[in-house]
This record gives structure tokens, C-alpha cells and sequence, in this order.
């Protein structure tokens, strides 16, 4: 379940409405929120397999004047350092100069008969604001197809600090528009920001 909107009230009531430990999610939230308005945000909640194992865990994305706020809560089962469940939460607050980039995936079904304002079938909202980068790396090679020579390695650095998949069939159309409204006010913001620092 996803929920976006543009009010600190309105986040309280979709932790609160998404039934993942609210309380505790909520407190993360706000202590990083402060007290500065916010602008959007978005709460997901992802229900995931771990061999026999479900497990839940929730993100809210928040969208303020100057920072983007991620905030992910995990449960896990009773292990060896803990003898009963726990959940952990962890909040990350970036100012929003320092987002490099924002990608937007979207998949359609019959592209070929496609019409505007159509909705995705699943998106994908990846961030990056160089916290984590991920390096493909591959051996290099030259036109020769004779040629033994060590080339060296040839790759590339994918900035990939979070990644969010919604899609229609699992999390429901509205789930979807809210992931593209939130991703088309972080990419505003991002904008609005790298104009004022010209």
C-alpha cells in the first residue's frame, strides 16, 4: 500500500493507515521531519517471501523544502542475538542538493497502441545521492577477434542509493500515481534547487 499527499497530518495518517508498526515508524519519521512543512511524501508497504518466511517492511519517502527523508523499517524473527521478533529502523536525511539523479522506469503494456496519461503497468523509482554505487565491471576487448591482449577492464558506476518497484497487479493502480506524483515532485525540487545554485 503507497500513499502520498503534501501535509505532515496527512503522512501521520498514512503511516498510520498502512498498519506496519505505526507507531514506532511514525516517531522515526517525524524526528527527521522536524519541524519543517512537508511537501510529499510516499509510505509503501512490501510484504516479501524469505524461504519459509514472510516478512514485511515498510518506506516512507519524504519530500521537504530543502531535504529528501527515506526511512525503511524491517521486522525480523526471533535469532540468535535476539530471543524474541524485532524490527528495525533506519532514517536517512539528504539535503536535496545533493541528489544526483532520479530514475523513473515505467513499463506498458501495448506500447504500440499507447495513448498519453495511460498508466504504467509498474514503475520503478530509483534515487541517488551517492551514499551507494553500484560497479559493473567487464573485460575489455578491441575489434581484433585474434587478438589475446589484456585489455584492461572496461565498466561503469551506477549511482543506486534506493530503489522502489510498485506495479498495478501487486499494489494496485493508485499505488502506482502516487509513486509517479512523488517522483515528479522530488524531480521539481532537484531541479528547482540545481537552478537556484547557478
Amino acid at each position: 500500500m503507497a500513499k502520498t499527499g503534501t501535509t505532515t497530518q496527512g503522512l501521520r495518517a498514512a503511516i498510520e493507515r498502512s498498519g506496519y508498526y505505526p507507531a514506532l515508524v511514525a516517531e522515526a519519521v517525524e524526528a527527521a521531519v522536524g519541524g519543517e512543512p512537508v511537501v510529499s511524501y510516499l509510505v509503501h508497504q512490501e510484504t516479501t517471501f524469505d524461504s519459509n518466511e514472510v516478512r514485511r517492511h515498510v518506506t516512507v519517502l519524504v519530500l521537504t523544502g530543502t531535504r529528501f527523508i527515506v526511512s525503511h523499517t524491517d521486522e525480523q524473527a526471533a535469532d540468535g542475538t535476539s530471543p524474541s521478533p524485532y524490527a528495525t529502523t533506519s532514517t536517512e536525511s539528504v539535503k536535496l542538493d545533493r541528489i544526483s539523479s532520479v530514475v523513473l522506469s515505467r513499463v506498458v503494456a501495448n506500447p504500440e497502441a499507447y495513448t498519453p496519461g495511460t498508466l504504467p503497468r509498474e514503475v520503478v523509482l530509483t534515487i541517488g545521492w551517492g551514499a551507494v554505487s553500484r560497479i559493473d565491471l567487464e573485460p575489455a576487448a578491441c575489434g581484433d577477434p585474434n587478438c589475446d591482449a589484456d585489455h584492461g577492464y572496461t565498466g561503469s558506476s551506477t549511482a543506486d542509493d534506493l530503489s522502489l518497484r510498485v506495479s498495478e497487479a501487486g499494489d494496485g493502480p493508485d499505488t502506482v500515481r502516487q509513486t509517479l506524483a512523488f517522483a515528479q515532485a522530488l524531480s521539481e525540487a532537484t531541479a528547482a534547487t540545481a537552478a537556484t545554485a547557478r
